[in-house]
């Protein structure tokens, strides 16, 4: 139990760093190869979505994927 207890907290920093990464990428470029409309949006606009990229990198990434797959 005592080993679940150390690695429930390590596996959310990872999941955590994980989404940091991919919420600069997704600032950078990734929004705009999800939805055109956001290249001419402002970079405010942009850093408001890092929170929800954070959380939902891997349900963005599957997106990314499948989009540019198709």
């Amino acid at each position: 139990m005592k080993q679940i207890a150390q690695l429930v907290p390590s596996l959310i920093l990872i999941y955590v760093g994980i989404g940091l990464l991919f919420g600069m990428y997704f600032f950078v470029k990734g929004a705009a190869q999800l939805d055109p409309l956001i290249k001419d949006s402002k970079w405010s606009v942009r850093l408001l979505l890092i929170p929800g990229a954070v959380g939902l990198w891997p349900l963005l990434l599957i997106r990314l994927i499948k989009k540019q797959k198709g």
